[in-house]
């Protein structure tokens, strides 16, 4: 799956628009390196988002196309978050 749809679909990012310029201007890497919208996610990838001074690492443990907003947290787990990022998946 694309990286910028996974985005969306786990909820990470709440539209792909947005997942996809944060991917193009270089903010989101995958296993440690720069990855482009178009990069392919499997499970067991670590992911890592930063705007500005906020920052989250994830680790990518399902892919699926579609998920229930209340499985999209299946979908990934929490490695490393700030509280401002935390709080404003937790209102999703």
């Amino acid at each position: 799956m694309r990286l910028d749809k996974f985005l969306k679909v786990s909820r990470i990012i709440k539209r792909r628009t947005v997942a996809n310029d944060a991917c193009a201007g270089g903010r989101v890497s995958l296993n440690g390196r720069p990855a482009k919208p178009g990069a392919e996610v499997k499970p067991g990838d670590t992911m890592e988002i930063r705007f500005g001074n906020r920052l989250g690492r994830y680790r990518i443990l399902a892919v699926a196309e579609t998920v229930r907003k209340e499985g999209a947290a299946d979908l990934y787990e929490v490695l490393e978050e700030d509280a401002q990022t935390r709080a404003e998946r937790d209102q999703a």
